[in-house]
């Protein structure tokens, strides 16, 4: 007789990094989390910090959306961009919060009373061998806190 096997979890091959101190950014991940094989993983969660170091040498404080197979790591604006790119928003949608990036974070660290500042990471960086080494650990991190729509 076969033991019956566990479910499955998800195979991300992109992990969204974000403030999970932010009422606004973790309401925002929640919709993310309807995208396949992306994982959510809090800023502060200590895989993400082991990743961030191995990424950029420091933990910079910002959005962070890390894709394995593309083998990149989006920061700051360019992270809200490739995600509403992902997501299917429409274009005007997409070049609003390409625009106006700092604008909406300022807002909601205002409304938010978070007292802490965004790091300017903006960019499209490599994937760095490090970072990449520790990908499956940031998104096992995700495993810990996802819950699949399908399950609510």
């Amino acid at each position: 007789m076969t033991e019956p096997t566990a479910p499955q979890a998800p195979q991300f091959t992109g992990v969204l990094l974000y403030d999970g101190d932010c009422p606004f950014c973790s309401a925002a991940s929640t919709a993310m989390r309807q995208l396949e094989r992306v994982g959510i993983v809090p800023w502060d969660d200590p895989a993400a910090q082991d990743f961030l170091e191995a990424q950029f040498g420091s933990v910079p404080f910002a959005l962070f959306f890390a894709d394995i197979e593309a083998e990149t790591v989006w920061a700051g604006r360019a992270a809200a961009t490739e995600l509403c790119d992902r997501a299917g928003m429409p274009v005007l949608v997409r070049d609003i919060v390409d625009e106006r990036y700092e604008r909406f974070a300022d807002a909601i660290r205002f409304v938010s009373g978070a007292d802490r500042e965004v790091d300017p990471y903006h960019d499209a960086y490599p994937l760095t061998d490090d970072a990449a080494a520790l990908f499956d650990e940031v998104a096992a991190a995700s495993n810990r806190t996802h819950v699949p729509l399908d399950s609510r």
